[in-house]
């Protein structure tokens, strides 16, 4: 099988989920013997084209920017469809691919490699991280229809679905697919390595990881820990950065038990992160917003109790199930729960054998088959 993955970053050049599902899955297909090339900026130093674990990196387009401010850039996301189509499109027509594989987001990559397509046998697999919808709103205020438009012409256009969960297929059914033709395949981890990540120096008996912004709502974590701290001598966590962060450290100063309370920030190396959920007994993040949210997975692995937010547009309960705790979007609930996980209460399944289904090698068959499925046109 000949694989072209279209994404404008590459891993590890550029860390983020969506560059780091290609690389491990792209990587499995090429240790089984399949071709995998990758169409994407110049990240990487050197010609632009190389070999990298396996795989053909193929520069479409040169290094860029990829955010305007706190948002993604719409220039950028245009800018490489444009310069990618011409490449992917004379690949195709010279029968290089089997199967053309895009994310979304951003929109237009989509659009240019189905465009790129036309013409020929190449059947264009689409993986979609989350629907936004109405979110569009939020993010974008009163130039929120033009996102919701790009969103909905992309769902509309021919393409193969896959949905990293259930919530997102749901979703994403409603504005273009049917529903039945989505296939689902999660997100994965490496399940070895978060076992296996040396501990940090010092360790914390709560964490939450993860961008802070509004909709993960750290400041009900903050409110509801320093309700049961003291009870239980507990210390707080809280690695990540974001706009809301600079709030929550001032929030942090009127908390009765401030002084157990610890922003890390930033951490640079991934295995640091894992290292401290390894340390923690809870990992509690009440996002109302996760389109599968690989944190909830990375924690059970490492054989935290994990606490979520249980809400109409977050993936929690999907990928948590009966290994960890759901809860209101409240302070309230959070500290109830926070109180039973810090007695040593623990869920009803097993989170480390939760995990295993988010291990990537299982992720990279489940990929494999719905390429092939794509392919020989079962789908």
């Amino acid at each position: 099988m000949r694989v072209a993955f279209v994404s404008n970053v590459v891993y590890p050049f550029v860390t983020g989920g969506a560059e780091k599902r290609i690389h491990e899955i792209g990587t499995r297909l090429a240790a089984a013997g399949h071709d995998v090339t990758i169409y994407g900026r110049h990240f990487w130093d050197g010609p632009t084209q190389i070999t990298h674990e396996g795989m053909s990196l193929r520069a479409v387009a040169p290094e860029r920017e990829l955010y305007d401010g706190e948002r993604r850039s719409i220039t950028e996301a245009i800018d490489f469809a444009v310069r990618a189509l011409p490449s992917l499109r004379g690949a195709l027509r010279r029968d290089k691919h089997d199967v053309v594989v895009a994310s979304v987001f951003p929109y237009f990559p989509v659009l240019s490699s189905k465009l790129a397509s036309l013409g020929t046998d190449t059947p264009l697999v689409t993986t979609w991280h989350e629907v936004w919808g109405e979110y569009w709103t939020e993010y974008l205020g009163h130039l929120a229809p033009f996102g919701k438009l790009a969103e909905r012409v992309t769902a509309r256009t021919p393409q193969h679905p896959v949905a990293i969960s259930t919530i997102t297929a749901d979703r994403l059914g409603d504005i273009g697919p049917t529903r039945d033709d989505i296939e689902i395949v999660p997100n994965g981890i490496d399940v070895e390595q978060i076992q296996n990540v040396p501990l940090p120096d010092r360790g914390y008996d709560v964490l939450f990881a993860g961008r802070i912004i509004e909709h993960k709502n750290v400041d009900l974590l903050l409110d509801a820990f320093d309700a049961v701290a003291d009870e239980h001598d507990a210390t707080l966590g809280i690695i990540g950065d974001g706009p809301e962060r600079d709030r929550l450290e001032s929030k942090r100063e009127s908390l009765i038990h401030s002084e157990r309370v610890t922003f890390l920030g930033f951490l640079d190396d991934y295995e640091d992160v894992l290292g401290h959920m390894r340390a923690a007994s809870v990992f509690a993040s009440p996002s109302t917003r996760e389109g599968f949210g690989i944190t909830f997975a990375e924690a059970m692995a490492a054989d935290c109790t994990v606490i979520a937010a249980e809400h109409p547009d977050s993936a929690a309960d999907e990928v948590i199930g009966d290994a960890g705790y759901l809860v209101d979007a409240t302070d309230d609930s959070l500290a109830r729960s926070l109180d039973r996980a810090l007695d040593g209460e623990r869920p009803p399944a097993d989170p480390t054998e939760r995990a295993q289904r988010y291990d990537w090698d299982a992720v990279a068959d489940r990929a494999e088959t719905a390429y092939r499925c794509a392919i020989d046109r079962t789908w």
